[in-house]
């Protein structure tokens, strides 16, 4: 609304009746009369109107509003307010100042839901909700970037409840890490209920951006800083995302070609399944400006909304009934659309199961000509169910696929199920939630080794370590690297490198958990150390709890899967012994760790033993700072289980030594071998 009749300006302007340079500030408290500033006027008599309509009504207006008509709107006699130290004066025109964002790539959206927004139930549909969250995302990255940025990928996506008209939807975003020219954008959505104050979460989601400079070439981004904890660890297993997402394709084709060709689609009766054809849909949309960015781009979001309602359609065709949309597996923009283009969006149900359906729905891409071949621009694969009364998943039909690509479809939705349940149970939900010992397999190694390696960086990122112990560390000799001259030892001592005094040692108390980190700095370059340490074979040579350690699986260059054997426990009169997956991770950029992280897995081929006590492990490993060329900080990481509390805590409370004793050998080990040309070459 401009400044014209019945709009009041407030923001640093002059009063187009006085000409007066000052803003008209009399509501917060300065002198300036309110006679001579006409919009201080018709606010005065427009709250005037007001109270006495609330009088009229019958209505008690408490006392510190009626205190404060009467006196704040005619001006404030009291001296001013004396600032605190270092607090800057209002500026002029400034009615209030927000607070300060941790984040300066934070961006918070909240939009009422209107009818226009809602389906035919008066839920808001998910295709606006999409849009929303995409514009909020692509904001916070424009923010970090400074340039325009174009939506390059999205995260699965897990609805947990729906939104209805009259609620505030409201959506945080902001960049969790940028790395070369793209950067992951978190995403978390909830609603608000204006008249009960309800607050409640509606999904969380990553998307990947890409920067833009000039006639589309790259642009190389700054770092992001975290400072507050959730940021650190948002930042830190961002890496871990980023590789997940790289290998995804990958993870689906080792599935399709390890999973047995006769399905389900051979062994039922399908003589009740509706045939797929019958769900197909096509439909074309031309791109307009309000559609674009500025720069003529089509926003993703409006993509995403687009392929959204077509693939609703296909699902009604089948179950002939309103579909709700619980999940989005995750997708990757192919190439760009700008205003012209026609979209012409494709949709078909892929597969049905007992409770939910999956359906396939493509974008491509053309302009005026149709003889030029169209450009696929997206494709997506999202999950949908059909609620009863009570809100529980009805029970659906059958599909019968299509002869060839169709039944090719049907058998990838059904790898697809597996790996959404895969990844919702290891990778979405809480720590706390995932069983120590989980299957072992090669559809889930992916989320089990991204799971491995987040819980031990979100363990590492946590700002409520308290100091429990330090102990003087004992630099013993080890023998020289050279050979000794006359006069000289063998076991003559490493040349004097600084080093940290102490041995350290932390406890975390959280949950139903202790967990305990002890470190030093130990001369040695971090990716020496790194090699040893995640080479659980050696581990016996500076740790006496353990016997052995068979490789018994190589997954890949950064995971391995380990058989150990350790020493009895005092209580028990037979040895302990663990299955373990053991990943390691270089660093993804200047500042972060080596990680090697360790968690338990179920290995058909290696159950319990009765010679053994099974044990298990849900989070521990090593993380390795370098702090100079021949300097290192090294820690170690435990959250230790029920059995092992005892020991933990003997040693916290300083009745024993046993933790740190076992820590300084592994000092020994490192710079007794830090020179061993066969150690360096054998990673594992």
């Amino acid at each position: 609304m401009g400044a014209g009749e019945g709009s009041v300006v407030w923001e640093g302007c002059q009063d187009v009746g006085t000409g007066c340079d000052n803003p008209p500030h009399t509501l917060l408290g300065h002198s300036h009369p309110v006679s001579a500033h006409p919009a201080v006027t018709r606010a005065t008599l427009l709250l005037s109107r007001c109270l006495l309509k609330m009088v009229k009504g019958n209505i008690i207006v408490p006392e510190d509003i009626l205190s404060f008509c009467c006196n704040g709107l005619q001006g404030s006699t009291s001296a001013p307010r004396a600032r605190e130290p270092g607090e800057q004066e209002e500026a002029p025109g400034a009615m209030a100042s927000a607070p300060a964002a941790h984040n300066p790539t934070e961006v918070q959206m909240s939009q009422l839901v209107q009818p226009c927004h809602t389906n035919h139930r008066g839920e808001l549909s998910t295709g606006q909700l999409l849009k929303w969250i995409d514009t909020a995302a692509c904001l916070s990255a424009e923010r970090h970037a400074g340039c325009p940025c174009v939506t390059a990928s999205m995260d699965d996506i897990y609805f947990e409840h729906t939104i209805s008209v009259g609620q505030v939807v409201n959506i945080k975003a902001k960049v969790n890490r940028a790395f070369n020219s793209s950067m992951e954008v978190g995403i978390q959505v909830s609603y608000e209920d204006l008249c009960s104050g309800k607050h409640c979460s509606i999904c969380k989601a990553y998307a990947t951006f890409v920067a833009q400079g000039p006639m589309g070439s790259k642009v190389r981004l700054e770092p992001v800083i975290p400072q507050t904890e959730e940021e650190k660890i948002e930042y830190s297993i961002a890496a871990e995302r980023r590789r997940m997402r790289l290998v995804h394709k990958d993870t689906l084709k080792d599935l399709l070609t390890s999973s047995p060709q006769e399905t389900e689609l051979e062994t039922r009766d399908g003589s009740g399944a509706v045939p797929a054809e019958r769900t197909r849909v096509e439909s074309v949309e031309l791109v307009l400006p309000p559609h674009a960015n500025h720069l003529g781009n089509t926003f993703g979001g409006q993509i995403m909304a687009w392929m959204e309602n077509v693939a609703t359609i296909a699902a009604s065709r089948l179950c002939h009934a309103y579909p709700t949309l619980r999940a989005i597996e995750m997708f990757h923009f192919r190439g760009p659309s700008q205003v012209g283009d026609r979209l012409v969006l494709k949709a078909i149900v892929n597969n049905a199961f007992k409770n939910s359906m999956e359906v396939g729905v493509s974008a491509e891409a053309y302009g005026q000509e149709m003889s030029v071949s169209r450009r696929h621009i997206n494709s997506a694969f999202m999950t949908f169910v059909v609620l009863d009364q009570q809100g529980q998943p009805r029970t659906l039909p059958m599909v019968a696929p299509e002869p060839g690509d169709g039944e090719r479809r049907y058998r990838e939705a059904s790898a697809r199920n597996k790996i959404r349940l895969d990844r919702k149970y290891v990778v979405s939900c809480k720590q706390t939630e995932v069983p120590l010992s989980v299957p072992w397999d090669h559809s889930n190694k992916v989320y089990l080794s991204y799971n491995n390696v987040s819980a031990l960086k979100m363990l590492v990122a946590n700002a409520n370590w308290a100091l429990a112990r330090e102990k003087e560390k004992v630099l013993n000799p080890v023998p020289a690297p050279w050979a000794p001259k006359h006069g000289q030892s063998q076991w003559e001592q490493v040349p004097a490198v600084p080093c940290a005094p102490q041995v350290r040692m932390y406890t975390l108390e959280e949950d139903k958990f202790l967990s305990f980190r002890i470190e030093m700095s130990v001369c040695i370059p971090a990716s020496r150390a790194f090699s040893l340490l995640s080479n659980l074979r050696r581990r016996h040579e500076w740790d006496s709890h353990y016997v052995s350690a068979e490789l018994v699986q190589k997954v890949d260059d950064d995971d391995m899967i380990y058989h150990v054997v350790s020493q009895k426990l005092r209580n028990e009169n037979k040895p302990q012994d663990f299955v373990i997956l053991a990943s390691r991770r270089k660093p993804c950029s200047k500042g972060d760790p080596y990680v090697v992280a360790f968690r338990s897995v179920t290995l058909p081929t290696h159950p319990a033993r009765p010679e053994f006590t099974r044990g298990e492990t849900l989070c521990s490993g090593f993380c390795i700072w370098p702090e100079s060329q021949e300097m290192s900080k090294v820690a170690y990481y435990n959250q230790a289980m029920p059995g092992y509390l005892t020991y933990v805590t003997t040693n916290v409370a300083g009745l024993s030594s046993d933790i740190c004793s076992t820590f300084e050998a592994c000092e020994k080990f490192l710079l007794k071998n830090k020179e061993d040309l066969i150690s360096r070459l054998q990673d594992f």
